[in-house]
């Protein structure tokens, strides 16, 4: 292929979002939605569809359909840019930021060596310690962005101390499995726990008017074995599905040890950050009971850091990752949270699930959760989709025949697996995306297959599991 060939196909790929934004826009609205609610979805669809076929960065595509959503006055400006305000995404900001003193300092370092001199012998076996921490300490945390804060420093130094590093093509995907398989990770631990993420008692509350209620034992029961099966397979899956490169690391654990030796005693910098990191995980954990904001927690660390000198301003600026992440999570968390309330979401749940009218419930059962999942792609946020769709294909689910507590759990599961399905499927994943481990094209590609595994495992060994503890 020549370069006038590679450049007429990067026009027509830049293009075509241009194209199908227009049509749907200037295609007949729907009964029963807006004009402003139609135009925002062709604005929308068109940015997730330019990310997708790579005619587009994030960014780029985000900060345009922000500006064309204002500009032709689709939204005002004070809920097109309301989501610089948003509070999870500045929990998503804030952490990444608290994450680089963990690595500076030399703290991250000595965590992941002390991980490696325990399970270094494979990579797998780094996969595993991930995905076992994660599902350990996750019912502590009401917040999967903050444990994602946890996590991803911890990983990233893995990944540096293991000679990856995302510039060079040769060393970057060892170090671009273990980020995916942080966020995959974070996405199952917050099925098998009621308090792992805030989407799971909002899903609760919402069956709980179905007749189905859920405490923090029976949540856990119900989604033991498909959770802890996806925990045992997932690692090994996402092993086949994209090789490291670097399998076998039988000197390793020894080399870690000696390093560890080296290092001698924790620096100061290193104190600091481990009990201001402590203290920030601690109050997380208790921000329920204490009624304490996620976000002012990560704040006051940051803050803290900064007055210690542990991190300084410099550190700051010399991040351009997070600034390009925020503009872009903010814009399309707006977004997505307008299309919700304009009830495009809703609307478009209902009139697929009345489709399913007169088939048979395992039918149906199957059919609504390949949507709700599908529909995932809309969204930014799980607790919206949440509260947009869950009341509703539960509804309908119910209607057609499903037993209640099969539909309910069903869905409260795939609330949480499905996050990994796009990068900005949930705000935990903008840690790690913001790495720079992986590309585009390999999340949306690895984000599809672990969705798909995540369901067909809990389709096939947690339906009948579901059953038969409900029987």
């Amino acid at each position: 292929m020549n370069a006038t060939e590679k450049g007429l196909r990067q026009t027509v790929r830049v293009l075509a979002p241009f194209v199908l934004a227009l049509g749907i826009w200037f295609a007949p609205i729907p009964e029963g939605l807006t004009r402003e609610a139609w135009h925002l979805f062709a604005i929308f669809a068109a940015a997730i569809f330019a990310v997708i076929v790579n005619a587009l960065p994030l960014l780029t595509s985000a900060l345009l359909a922000g500006a064309i959503a204002v500009l032709t006055e689709t939204l005002d400006p004070a809920k097109a840019f309301g989501g610089f305000a948003n509070a999870s995404v500045l929990l998503v900001i804030i952490a990444f930021l608290v994450a680089q003193a963990v690595v500076k300092c030399g703290l991250g370092k000595r965590i992941s060596l002390r991980v490696v001199s325990m399970f270094g012998k494979s990579t797998l076996g780094l996969a595993y310690s991930i995905f076992i921490t994660d599902a350990l300490i996750a019912p502590g945390f009401p917040s999967n962005t903050a444990r994602g804060g946890v996590l991803y420093p911890i990983i990233l130094a893995l990944a540096q101390s293991s000679g990856s590093v995302p510039e060079e093509e040769s060393k970057r995907r060892l170090g671009g499995y273990l980020m995916f398989c942080g966020m995959a990770s974070l996405s199952v631990s917050s099925a098998l726990w009621l308090t792992a993420t805030s989407a799971n008692p909002i899903g609760v509350t919402l069956a709980a008017q179905f007749g189905l209620h859920v405490n923090f034992g029976s949540w856990l029961l119900y989604a033991s074995i498909p959770t802890l099966i996806t925990i045992g397979l997932l690692p090994l899956m996402l092993f086949r599905a994209f090789p490291p490169g670097v399998n076998e690391t039988p000197e390793a654990p020894h080399a870690a040890r000696e390093a560890l030796r080296t290092m001698g005693p924790l620096s100061r910098d290193e104190w600091i950050t481990a009990m201001v990191f402590g203290l920030m995980i601690l109050a997380w954990i208790l921000a329920g009971t204490l009624n304490l904001s996620l976000t002012a927690v990560a704040i006051a660390g940051l803050g803290t850091l900064l007055a210690t000198q542990v991190l300084t301003l410099d550190d700051i600026y010399l991040q351009g990752s997070p600034l390009a992440t925020f503009l872009w999570l903010a814009v399309l968390f707006t977004l997505s949270g307008q299309l919700n309330e304009m009830g495009f979401m809703g609307y478009v749940g209902e009139r697929l699930a009345s489709m399913l009218g007169g088939v048979s419930w395992p039918i149906a059962y199957v059919v609504l959760l390949l949507l709700y999942i599908a529909m995932h792609y809309m969204f930014v946020s799980q607790s919206a989709q949440v509260l947009a769709l869950l009341g509703v294909f539960l509804d309908v689910g119910v209607q057609t025949g499903v037993p209640v507590h099969l539909m309910g759990f069903a869905l409260l599961f795939a609330s949480s697996y499905f996050s990994t399905l796009t990068p900005q499927g949930g705000s935990q994943n903008v840690i790690f995306v913001a790495s720079n481990y992986l590309t585009q094209g390999e999340l949306y590609r690895m984000g599809l297959l672990t969705t798909l595994f995540c369901m067909l495992v809990f389709l096939f060994i947690g339906t009948p599991w579901i059953l038969w503890v409900g029987r």
